[in-house]
């Protein structure tokens, strides 16, 4: 499996049922100028961690990897190797496709009837350039046996697109272990680790009690992406938010999109645990802190998952006194989880409701981006689309 590990990099994770000896990660570059020569291949030695007798988890990193255009790699040894995948790297004057799916959790037979969609929505001969998945992989993480069927094994099946194109991993309730010590757990929840060699992100998974950050920002074609994480409220994330808001890459960006798990207006849960076991409250510091930030500082599209239905609200900023613009709030919880079917709040705010199962294709070709909602019957449900 492939993650996207900010612009110059990729982090690719394998597993062997016992250990291999010299393994190694092999990656290589084409170009797109004929003035620049393909990259010579390179071979990375991967960090190797026993998870127990018949799981090895393999990681490395590719990159840094310049205007190249497509990335190759496998994981090969002296007696073996693996199939070698490619990666398409799209400029921003070319159209970028995002997968963007969320809440495939403890469903994965619905999970499996998405990906056929997705499959027939794609095609047999293309695949999305990215996959953006808002969160919720698995149930529990400290089960092998979820990510196993709930997750890798689906994706497998259903098209393989992990192996070429790169996830942008949102963090969801699920996909967190809290117990914040160096034996938590959560086995393949690391793939940010030293993104970018920033301060927060350089950091290990668990360091002195403190769980790592997930926070980070990236590109989807033409637009950046800041990708937060709801579980984890902290005066550094609230930094990085404002510091990146206002960077001069994500204000010039043609579109301006934020990821976070809990969306700041949830109207569908079950009102039992909403109401006596305080969930109501877990996404409120992302309505009252940072939905004035997103307003104030110009941002399109704000995607979520955590509900498991499909909900849009396209409704005017109002960041500004002079502020025209409008703000999207997406919420894509339907790639497999028990769907949420009772109301419980009422923000008199989204434009569209659809309680059952899908997936959302987003695309971007420099000043356009298009915003397709399916089923699993392949029926649009919800579009969009946002010219600059």
């Amino acid at each position: 499996m492939v993650f996207e590990h900010g612009h110059q990099h990729y982090y690719v994770v394998w597993e062997t049922s016992c250990p291999a000896k010299a393994f190694l990660l092999e990656w290589w570059a084409d170009y797109a100028r004929e003035s620049e020569p393909s990259m010579a291949r390179h071979y990375i030695e991967p960090q190797l961690k026993r998870i127990d007798d018949t799981h090895h988890r393999y990681t490395a990193i590719i990159g840094p990897v310049g205007n190249a255009s497509q990335i190759h790699y496998r994981a090969t040894s002296y007696s073996m190797s693996t199939k070698h995948y490619s990666i398409s790297r799209r400029s921003e004057a070319e159209l970028t496709q995002v997968l963007v799916i969320s809440d495939n959790q403890n469903g994965p037979t619905e999970f499996r009837n998405i990906l056929s969609s997705i499959r027939r929505h794609y095609g047999s001969h293309s695949t999305p350039d990215l996959i953006l998945h808002v969160g919720d992989s698995v149930q529990n993480v400290r089960k092998l046996n979820d990510w196993q069927k709930q997750f890798f094994s689906p994706l497998e099946d259903g098209g393989g697109y992990h192996h070429s194109s790169p996830l942008v991993f949102v963090p969801g309730n699920h996909d967190h272990d809290k117990a914040r010590t160096s034996r938590n757990g959560n086995v393949y929840a690391d793939m940010y680790h030293g993104i970018d060699a920033t301060e927060d992100l350089g950091k290990p998974l668990v360091a002195n009690g403190t769980y790592h950050r997930f926070y980070h920002t990236t590109s989807l074609g033409s637009a950046r992406c800041i990708v937060l994480d709801a579980e984890c409220p902290s005066a550094e994330q609230s930094e990085f938010l404002q510091r990146e808001l206002q960077s001069e890459a994500f204000q010039a960006a043609h579109f301006r999109i934020v990821a976070i798990h809990i969306p700041p207006y949830i109207e569908f849960w079950d009102p039992y645990t909403w109401n006596h076991k305080n969930e109501k409250r877990w996404g409120e510091h992302i309505r009252l802190e940072y939905d004035a930030l997103f307003r104030k500082y110009r941002v399109d599209v704000v995607i979520s998952g955590h509900q498991h239905n499909y909900m849009r609200a396209t409704v005017p900023r109002k960041g500004s006194a002079t502020d025209t613009g409008s703000i999207t709030y997406a919420i894509v919880g339907g790639a497999g989880g028990t769907l949420d079917l009772v109301r419980v709040e009422n923000w008199h705010m989204y434009n569209v409701t659809y309680l059952d199962h899908h997936f959302v294709s987003l695309e971007i070709k420099n000043n356009q981006l298009r915003w397709l909602a399916k089923n699993t019957a392949g029926s649009i449900i919800d579009q969009f689309s946002i010219a600059r």
